[in-house]
């Protein structure tokens, strides 16, 4: 079993009991998890459902930097000192979702090796995804971008329940996953 298969395993046996020091939180459709700027002290683990992660720059639209499924990982960067959020975080569809208080889950890493390994391997794997949207942005067309965006959100929980019901985004939704324009997306379905 691989890293990233490992720490699933784990985080379903484990995820119940208190040992992680968490709390499951139910979110609805569209409802925000955290804003971007507020302070980093929980990282989530998606159980059900799915949520989508922005990041706006002064003067810039917000971007989608990341549509995440069950079994995910999203705001672990507080392990790592950031004070503050660098997102927001909104579900998707109605989401059961782990909150884990950053000293609780620091504990667990130190005192359990195999979670460690298996967390580090998950965080190198989402590097990798991360590295590929951007290589994705320089060199594919929007139309290219837009397919694959379309095939991520349909198949957002197929390592969970066979199926899940998520809403289509609208136009200006899609524009901020694959970079683009709300105009070019419409111009794309038309």
């Amino acid at each position: 079993m691989k890293g990233p298969n490992k720490l699933i395993s784990y985080m379903e046996n484990h995820t119940s009991s208190a040992s992680l020091g968490g709390m499951l939180s139910q979110y609805q459709n569209k409802q925000i998890i955290y804003s971007e700027g507020t302070p980093a002290d929980t990282l989530f683990y998606i159980r059900k459902g799915g949520v989508r992660l922005t990041t706006r720059t002064k003067n810039q639209p917000s971007a989608v930097t990341a549509i995440l499924g069950v079994h995910d990982f999203f705001g672990e960067l507080c392990l790592e000192g950031f004070p503050h959020l660098v997102s927001t975080a909104i579900a998707l569809t109605a989401s059961s979702i782990l909150v884990i208080e950053k000293q609780s889950m620091i504990r667990v890493l130190r005192e359990n090796n195999k979670m460690s390994n298996s967390f580090v391997s998950y965080l190198l794997s989402s590097i990798r995804q991360y590295q590929d949207s951007v290589a994705e942005l320089l060199i594919s067309s929007a139309e290219q971008r837009l397919a694959r965006v379309l095939l991520r959100l349909a198949n957002l929980d197929t390592r969970g329940p066979l199926f899940v019901e998520i809403q289509t985004p609208s136009d200006q939704v899609l524009a901020e996953m694959i970079g683009t324009t709300r105009s070019r997306v419409e111009s794309i379905f038309s």
